[in-house]
């Protein structure tokens, strides 16, 4: 299996020469790329880059004054971004009712499939940046202390910062794209790197563990031991209603300055909020190891409604980065060789561990409480936890795709 990730590496200059050369190459990268996608735009979508290559590969070179290989790899950087957007699309298609009706007189909706030709506008690159190749455009010198990255005013050498950066050199990883970016007042070297691990074999599991996502617990999670562990997100929820009032308060004066420090504001939270994850996620697995299977939810599709959630509550409610912290679990799982297992949600809130009975009205969401007729009782979380660690076992056992099903009841 191949793992591929992204190293942040922050750029140490000496000379301020070398930040302008940086800002200029990232500039006029940024203004080739918008002249492309005008192009793919306006021309039925191409989004074949040995075309767009042959089309405008030396007027790019004379309008925006880019190297060779920078100038093609704006054609892979717009396609990509394209192509990225058209995935979107297709995976959100507009729906409409019918008019009609089906067995239980609820309406039918018609499904619109979206393409790139819903688009209203070309595609904006509005971050000054620029797309490295490995040994042409970026290199690594000095038995590993020195980046040296190509401008347009020539090659610059510098220091840099990456804690840990000594692990990617030991031959088993290849080092691929970079992107040089500004964030703030520094300079970055975004790193693709990716290296061939072994799959975990289903035969060597250790531990089976169920996690169940939220707001007021973070992470619960349950594992085949039956032990439980809370990840409490109080202290979270009271600094994202600190950041909300703040925004508040700044978007009711309107002027220049409090949308610079609404824009500085909401970095500086999303960066907050990708160090939660990290450290969820590397907490998990630190405390489980190699050889565990981590269950969690596949949210995808799943709308958090916010119709019966006070209004002062709503913006929690959608907006924590849950599928973030899926992605991290899952990279980090499998580079200490475990995995991670996405199942159904279906009823996993709903459904008591001990006797399977589903019913929603066994969940006290007020009380955070599950109570069920058999006398079974628990943590309304910790039983989300279990039910998703029992699905997690069932995939362990050979169900390719494990979900609960409620029973109709005797007519």
């Amino acid at each position: 299996m191949e793992l591929n990730l992204m190293i942040k590496a922050k750029l140490n200059l000496s000379d301020l020469k070398d930040a302008l050369a940086f800002q200029e190459v990232c500039e006029q990268y940024r203004q080739a790329c918008n002249y492309v996608s005008d192009y793919v735009f306006n021309h039925n979508f191409e989004l074949n880059s040995v075309k767009l290559n042959k089309d405008l590969y030396h007027d790019v070179r004379q309008r925006f004054h880019l190297k060779s290989q920078l100038t093609q790899s704006t054609f892979r950087t717009v396609t990509a971004r394209y192509k990225t957007v058209q995935t979107q699309l297709r995976s959100n298609p507009n729906k409409y009712d019918s008019g009609k009706k089906n067995g239980d007189a609820k309406p039918v909706y018609t499904h619109v499939q979206k393409d790139l030709n819903w688009l209203w506008h070309p595609i904006q690159f509005s971050r000054p940046q620029a797309d490295l190749v490995r040994n042409r455009d970026w290199s690594i010198v000095d038995n590993g202390k020195t980046f040296s990255i190509n401008t347009l005013k020539g090659r610059v050498k510098c220091g840099f910062c990456l804690k840990g950066f000594e692990e990617y050199l030991d031959g088993t990883w290849a080092f691929g794209l970079a992107k040089l970016v500004k964030s703030d007042k520094h300079w970055f070297l975004h790193i693709s790197v990716k290296k061939e691990v072994a799959e975990m074999e289903l035969t060597d599991i250790k531990h089976v563990v169920g996690i169940d996502r939220g707001l007021r617990q973070l992470v619960t999670t349950y594992d085949e031991k039956d032990k439980t562990t809370f990840y409490n997100g109080n202290a979270t929820l009271k600094k994202r209603r600190h950041y909300k009032e703040l925004r508040r308060s700044l978007q009711a004066r309107n002027t220049r300055n409090s949308k610079r420090r609404i824009r500085k504001m909401e970095s500086r939270e999303n960066r907050w909020m990708a160090d939660v994850n990290h450290c969820l996620s590397k907490t998990l697995v630190s405390t489980y190891g190699s050889d565990t299977v981590f269950v969690l939810e596949d949210l995808v599709g799943v709308r958090f409604a916010t119709e019966q959630v006070a209004k002062a509550q709503r913006y929690e409610q959608v907006s924590w980065a849950f599928f973030q912290f899926g992605q991290m679990l899952t990279y980090k799982a499998n580079k200490v060789g475990s995995m991670v297992v996405e199942v159904s949600t279906a009823y996993t809130s709903q459904r008591c561990p001990k006797c399977g009975t589903i019913k929603k009205s066994n969940r006290d969401k007020h009380h955070h409480e599950y109570h069920c007729p058999c006398g079974y009782r628990s943590n309304d979380d910790r039983v989300g936890a279990m039910n998703i660690q029992q699905l997690g076992t069932e995939y362990v056992s050979g169900v390719a795709n494990p979900k609960f099903e409620k029973q109709k009841a005797n007519s």
